[in-house]
């Protein structure tokens, strides 16, 4: 095919539901809903947690960076889905294609990290809980978030910096609804096998490897875990962690579905619904999960609920 001009080649079109395009109007409202809940429960989390003094612990602290991290992820992709769904303008200039496709990355590899800082943190309160508190000091967690964002945030630069280069063909059509790597793959001129391999890598790294080490913090939970002698404390510490579990599975399993797995391997449609998983269902369910499922944060919520209520009566 022959190679645009990238002086001239200004916009990408994102296809992603035109397939569906008789529902469009139904996928906006459930995308849109899906949106605001993920914003309000995950902002929600965020406030309960810095008003309440009880929870001012490691845990609740990790819980509510991952909550805030969401709220960038989810806000990274949805709003330009959403507004192709209400005005059919699937334009996406060049340049903010890129920035969609860094700031992606960047917050997917931050909470795959976070996560891992996540499963270390229930680890070291399960296998070793006298020295916890030594441990997992204030500057300890500080430090290890630190290195999350910073970690996401450099990784991501070499796959935007190799896609950036590549020469794109005649279309500009993605098969998707937000720019990523195998969409811009897919429509690149000449060999790209060096970039698909260094990208392939970068995925690994991020990914499996991370995903490497939580499995291995699981296994020392579980150890624990068994090693408790009664019902009751093995019980506590079950609940502590399956929470965070069902969040680790969502998320790394479709994950390394799409960025480890060959892309022969599954196909366009399979990507898609693979990315609604990890950018929209994940966002949604970790405040539930992480409220519903946790006493201390509904008792908190209570509290909170409670005051809001004096105040108004007291107005």
């Amino acid at each position: 095919m022959e190679k645009v001009n990238q002086s001239l080649f200004r916009d990408f079109l994102l296809q992603g539901f035109s397939d569906l395009e008789e529902f469009r109007m139904y996928l906006f409202v459930l995308f849109l809903t899906i949106y605001l809940f993920t914003i309000i429960g995950n902002s929600v989390i965020i406030l309960v947690v810095r008003f309440n003094a009880t929870l001012h612990t490691p845990m609740y602290f990790f819980i509510t960076i991952l909550s805030f991290l969401e709220l960038w992820y989810v806000s990274t992709t949805v709003p330009k889905l959403l507004s192709i769904l209400v005005t059919n303008d699937k334009r996406i200039s060049f340049r903010w294609c890129f920035v969609q496709l860094y700031m992606f990355h960047s917050l997917g590899i931050t909470e795959c990290s976070m996560l891992a800082v996540m499963a270390f943190d229930r680890c070291m309160a399960i296998y070793n809980p006298l020295r916890y508190n030594t441990i997992m000091t204030g500057r300890v967690c500080k430090l290890l978030v630190l290195f999350s964002w910073s970690y996401g945030f450099l990784v991501a630069i070499m796959p935007l910096t190799l896609t950036v280069r590549v020469p794109y063909c005649g279309s500009h059509d993605l098969k998707h609804y937000f720019c990523d790597l195998a969409p811009l793959m897919s429509i690149a001129c000449g060999d790209i096998t060096p970039i698909n391999t260094a990208n392939q890598s970068v995925s690994t790294v991020a990914t499996f490897f991370i995903l490497m080490f939580v499995i291995v913090m699981y296994l020392i939970i579980i150890y624990s875990i068994i090693k408790i002698k009664t019902n009751k404390g093995r019980s506590k510490a079950f609940s502590t962690c399956s929470s965070h579990l069902v969040v680790v599975v969502l998320f790394y399993s479709t994950a390394f579905i799409v960025y480890v797995v060959p892309k022969q391997a599954r196909s366009v449609e399979h990507d898609k619904i693979y990315a609604l998983i990890y950018t929209m269902l994940t966002p949604l369910l970790n405040p539930i999960i992480y409220s519903l499922r946790n006493k201390d944060v509904k008792e908190a919520m209570k509290r909170s609920i409670h005051k809001i209520q004096e105040r108004i009566k007291g107005i």
